[in-house]
């Protein structure tokens, strides 16, 4: 086992911690910046602010934006200067509501903060916000977990506590003088995820319109001369390989549309095996075969077991309990639907049949109208031209 990170807190939390709430954009945000780092492969660490709100123990965290750092004595920090300016425009915008720094984020591995993120921390506590609150970005959960599970993030207050007091047990001992050194220790807040109206439109673009970044290779751009015979075969070939993969806007959205499905679906049967396993194994059931389940018996647990009673509750608005009567109204459903497009299609038939009757009406008086001009044509004499033939409609008639 790997040894315990030295800057996490091994006090007792208490039930009167801080209660963070955490806005989609903000994760959208730090999802954004942690990409385009990591795809221009910038060099330093990855660190931004976060605005929000506090009343007592209560944060919101609303918005957020990247900083600029620098190097100060072998330690990297906030750039004071220009902190303060971004610090006052972000402000300045967000007015109603008032939003404040509330902390600040980075990219951390599972275990915690480490010793690089501590300069910037004190920075932020001393000349900032003395209640600032860190949360860490994993991106090794993104990598290694599955998909739609738990948030790649950690959320950590802050406390001064007393080095070596308590470090095993957890407890703390008396303090005696000349042993009050104080270091800096984070601990675990858990958190919530609150949307607002603005921030759902923001979240459904990003879930339906993901599949419409295309990646183009730049190589298809390069063409050869028009005047050189040798490559045009090649550049031929090059552009169909190039196009051959790109698909349409609406191709690109049904297949995102397909993919968040498929990871729903998926998602949903996880959570049912799950709690299809943790009942066998409270009943000491055999897991069936391939099952990664441990068949030892599990301890029972009464809100669980309650939560499961309340989904099974929930099921019955979702699947009524008289089925009978429920396909009896939805056949009656269909057979409405069904008439209506019948009578749909029976005027619109009628329609037609009127408009054929008015053509062939048309039709009908041409070809009375000419039959009766070629009957008075050939009753002329032969000098004017009548031969009992009707002439056409451009012809003269010479006399």
């Amino acid at each position: 086992m790997a040894p315990p990170n030295p800057l996490m807190s091994t006090q007792k939390t208490t039930g009167g911690g801080l209660q963070v709430a955490l806005h989609p954009l903000v994760l959208l945000t730090v999802s954004d910046y942690v990409t385009r780092h990591t795809l221009r492969r910038q060099t330093g660490p990855v660190v931004g602010a976060l605005l929000g709100q506090q009343n007592g123990r209560e944060i919101t965290i609303e918005h957020a934006f990247d900083c600029r750092l620098v190097e100060v004595e072998g330690d990297i920090v906030l750039h004071r200067e220009w902190f303060k300016e971004r610090l006052q425009q972000m402000k300045d915008v967000h007015k109603v509501p008032t939003l404040d720094l509330v902390g600040w984020y980075t990219v951390l591995p599972q275990d915690g903060p480490q010793d690089v993120q501590v300069p910037i921390h004190r920075q932020i506590l001393s000349e900032f916000n003395e209640s600032a609150i860190l949360l860490g970005f994993h991106p090794t959960a993104v990598l290694d977990g599955p998909i739609g599970g738990k948030l790649p993030i950690t959320i950590y207050e802050s406390n001064w506590e007393a080095e070596g007091r308590g470090a095993e047990t957890g407890e703390d001992k008396k303090m005696e003088d000349g042993d009050a050194k104080l270091g800096l220790r984070f601990m675990v807040l858990p958190y919530t995820v609150e949307t607002g109206e603005a921030e759902m439109i923001s979240v459904d673009f990003v879930a339906h319109g993901g599949g419409n970044a295309t990646a183009v290779d730049d190589t298809s751009k390069k063409r050869a001369p028009i005047n050189d015979p040798k490559s045009k075969g090649k550049t031929r070939a090059s552009n169909k390989s190039s196009t051959r993969n790109i698909l349409s806007r609406e191709e690109e959205e049904l297949l995102s549309q397909l993919t968040a499905k498929a990871n729903a679906i998926k998602m949903l049967k996880a959570r049912i095996e799950l709690i299809a396993t943790y009942l066998r194994n409270i009943h000491g059931d055999t897991p069936p075969e391939g099952d990664l389940a441990d068949a030892k018996q599990t301890v029972t647990n009464h809100a669980i077991l309650r939560s499961i009673q309340a989904l099974l509750i929930r099921l019955s608005f979702i699947v009524p309990a008289d089925t009978k009567r429920f396909e009896q109204e939805l056949l009656a459903e269909q057979n409405d639907v069904s008439l209506i497009n019948l009578l749909s299609m029976l005027t619109n038939s009628i329609n037609d049949v009127r408009e054929i009757g008015k053509k062939s009406n048309i039709i009908g008086k041409g070809r009375t109208s000419s039959k009766s001009r070629s009957g008075w044509l050939g009753n002329l004499p032969e000098w004017s031209g009548g031969s009992g033939v009707a002439s056409g409609a451009g012809d003269l008639i010479s006399y």
